[in-house]
């Protein structure tokens, strides 16, 4: 079996691995907070790492505006001195969106969740008949409804050759213990029937080269790959993420993949070790949680 593929040690304390790097990539969802409240021991373990100088990027699947999040992360009691600064898939989307010039868009997604994206948004929102491209930011109702509701649609904007601009990869969210579909769900469907999909965010090359645009900006130096830390919960965003960029990755297990790893509250090596198979990008380390 190839290192890469097998399962991360199980480690109790970042701080020693904190050591070898100046540059933290984090993932919020599932690592600083759980869609609900902020988790103190992670974000204490940010605040030293900052304190001793390093640089904190949050890099976040959110479909919002960077502001958003962090509106989003103060009313989850995540203090401001945890982190540097924030990379969202929003972001990434709308200036995608920006580039290409899109004027009609056909829009989906919940519009007073995400108002901060759509009404950030110039195209004027239309029929998909009338579209030069779908932008997602979810599901209408993540409540109530699946991926396969939107195969109609989706049928519709695949026989006017639409271009489908994802602003959040993640195929589900953990939101206090309940899985809802994601935007990214919606634009696998739209993917595997032919249809042209750009992603916006982790796992793909523009959210951390965004992050670390604005690492070295911060630090006004060039920072390397391999002093680099990427920690996250999901093997399919964060360490794939990890693995494309280049950089090493620390994977927090409680997160979105906690009922295939975690025993009660304790991570479980053979589960970690069923979960990291041959194939799956790898992790230096792994943790229950995020602590110093």
């Amino acid at each position: 079996m190839s290192k890469s593929y097998l399962p991360p040690p199980v480690i109790d304390h970042a701080a020693p691995l904190f050591s070898n790097y100046e540059v933290i990539f984090c993932d919020v969802w599932g690592v600083v907070h759980n869609g609900i409240t902020a988790f103190q021991t992670a974000c204490d373990a940010l605040e030293r790492f900052r304190a001793g100088g390093g640089t904190v990027i949050l890099v976040s699947n959110a479909p919002v505006p960077k502001r958003r999040v962090a509106d989003m992360l103060e009313s989850r009691k995540v203090p401001p001195s945890a982190w540097d600064d924030i990379v969202s898939s929003g972001d990434i989307a709308l200036a995608h969106i920006q580039e290409r010039g899109f004027s009609r868009l056909h829009c989906i997604g919940p519009q007073d969740r995400d108002q901060a994206f759509f009404g950030t948004l110039k195209a004027r929102s239309v029929a998909v008949a009338e579209a030069e491209a779908i932008v997602c930011t979810g599901l209408n109702d993540d409540r109530r409804e699946t991926p396969d509701d939107y195969r109609g649609l989706l049928s519709d904007a695949l026989a006017h050759k639409l271009p489908f601009v994802c602003a959040n990869p993640d195929f589900v969210v953990d939101v206090g213990g309940t899985l809802l579909y994601c935007a990214g769900a919606i634009a696998d469907v739209y993917a595997h029937m032919g249809g042209a999909v750009f992603w916006a965010g982790k796992p793909h090359l523009n959210a951390y080269e965004t992050a670390h645009h604005k690492a070295e900006a911060l630090r006004d130096r060039n920072v390397p790959r391999e002093r680099i830390l990427v920690i996250g919960d999901s093997l399919r965003t964060d360490m794939k993420g990890a693995e494309n960029f280049g950089c090493d990755a620390l994977f927090i297990a409680s997160g979105i993949h906690r009922h295939e790893t975690m025993d009660d509250i304790s991570l479980s090596p053979k589960r970690l070790e069923e979960l990291f198979v041959a194939g799956s990008p790898p992790a230096l380390g792994a943790m229950a949680e995020l602590m110093w």
